[in-house]
């Protein structure tokens, strides 16, 4: 369908072709400028970059006066592209260059999300108020901000019946959940990290209840994906009484549930030691060398479907695909109704390889898939694992599977940051979009 456009429908055609112009400009001011000087720029650019990525894998796998050195490279190689761009008179050419771009790929997103072409929501419904809604609520989630915002206060005045965590007597949360539901609660909520969001999301898709998300922990990357204010978790109880639903999906491995995603490998192996909660870089520049080598650790073969990783270092299996190629969206999942696991594995051998991983998904030591089940083994009968940030250690083999659509989720129908998908810069659409005239299709 098609529609006349107007002031508003402009916009989108507007900003294609200013990402259009800013990106053109970005490429041709080195050009212009610096003509073939500009070839050794890009040239300093990208080996500065190399070296300092071997510095970090030397820093990383190296210990004594190795290591020392390797951290002086890493800082000397930036700095050392940085006097050569200034003594070159092109410091302000590849700075201004690198904001070109930045505005290009920002404008681009932004007139392919006004134009309809990347926002493909979620599909929500309307949702009545729940009657008997019971929440959990854990006072030492995010520093306090059970506390600080008042949220137990304000979920009680709306009808909520909350459950506080005592810091000093661990409870299991899945069983205050169920016995909630028991006694006749018609919504599960939980204020507080991805790990006891996941436990309570899994009772909820148990029993068929709509789950509601209260972004109260200190990083709350569900929430994040599901356009939740962290800021301001007190916004997160609106969906009380003007709430919406969506149906996403629930990853579970050996059977437990993960809203964010499951890691082998060295970082799973690090956060399991003791020492890691109180000197967590000290810890990290102890272990990581051995773990890195191969020296110390499992050696892990991960398979999904026909794709084998043979003894990858690291190998982070997400409820739903992360974005990749993507600077701006790293850290970020697009959707969480795909029914997919998204998996990234790890397989580095030396420092061109770790430079090598600047490449992006492409890179030879990076591999990058989507699945419905992935299978975890060793050459150990038990391996080291971090669920949504939980340090485990599990039998193997290890097994990860996604549940489509098996949660209902509760959310203010007013929300700041309702995920879109398609974002990815489509810079063949943008040109198409820029040289529409009159019309802007739907």
């Amino acid at each position: 369908m098609e529609r006349p456009a107007s002031p508003a429908r402009g916009t989108p055609r507007g900003l294609a072709r200013l990402a259009l112009a800013t990106g053109a400009a970005a490429l041709a001011l080195p050009v212009v400028l610096a003509g073939l000087k500009s070839l050794l720029l890009v040239a300093v650019g990208l080996g500065g970059t190399g070296v300092t990525a071997a510095g970090v894998w030397w820093v990383l796998t190296r210990r004594g006066p190795v290591r020392v050195l390797a951290v002086a490279l890493t800082v000397a190689a930036p700095v050392a592209v940085l006097l050569y761009y200034a003594h070159a008179n092109l410091l302000w050419v590849a700075l201004t260059s690198i904001a070109l771009w930045v505005l290009a790929l920002t404008c681009g997103r932004a007139a392919m999300r006004g134009a309809g072409q990347a926002d493909r929501r979620v599909r929500e419904r309307p949702a009545p108020p729940p009657r008997r809604p019971f929440l959990i609520m854990n006072p030492r989630s995010g520093g306090g901000k059970v506390g600080h915002f008042g949220l137990k206060e304000k979920a009680e005045a709306l009808g909520a019946r909350v459950a506080l965590l005592d810091p000093d007597a661990p409870q299991d949360v899945a069983a205050l959940a169920r016995a909630a539901a028991d006694e006749g609660a018609d919504l599960l909520g939980v204020a507080g990290g991805d790990g006891t969001q996941a436990l309570v999301a899994a009772v909820a898709a148990e029993r068929g209840l709509p789950f509601l998300v209260i972004s109260a922990g200190t990083r709350n990357h569900f929430a994040m994906d599901l356009g939740l204010d962290r800021e301001d978790p007190a916004a997160c109880l609106d969906a009380l009484t003007d709430g919406v639903e969506l149906r996403v999906d629930l990853g579970f491995v050996d059977g437990r549930p993960f809203v964010n995603n499951v890691s082998f490998g060295a970082y799973a192996a690090v956060v399991q030691s003791p020492a890691y909660r109180d000197d967590k870089v000290g810890t990290i520049l102890e272990l990581l060398p051995d773990l890195l080598t191969r020296r110390s650790g499992s050696r892990l073969t991960a398979r999904a479907g026909a794709t084998v990783l043979h003894e990858p270092q690291a190998v982070l299996v997400s409820n739903n695909p992360y974005r990749t190629g993507d600077p701006a969206g790293l850290g970020r999942r697009d959707r969480l109704d795909t029914g997919m696991l998204g998996v990234l594995g790890v397989t580095v051998d030396n420092a061109a390889q770790a430079a090598a991983l600047l490449m992006g998904p492409q890179a030879p030591g990076l591999t990058v898939l989507t699945t419905r089940h992935i299978v975890v083994t060793a050459d150990t009968p038990r391996i080291e694992a971090g669920v949504d940030g939980e340090a485990l250690v599990l039998p193997v083999p290890v097994r990860c599977e996604i549940r489509p659509g098996a949660l209902r989720v509760r959310l203010p129908r007013d929300r700041p940051g309702v995920p879109v998908t398609g974002a990815r810069l489509d810079w063949a659409h943008l040109c198409t979009l820029a040289l529409t005239t009159g019309r802007i299709p739907t």
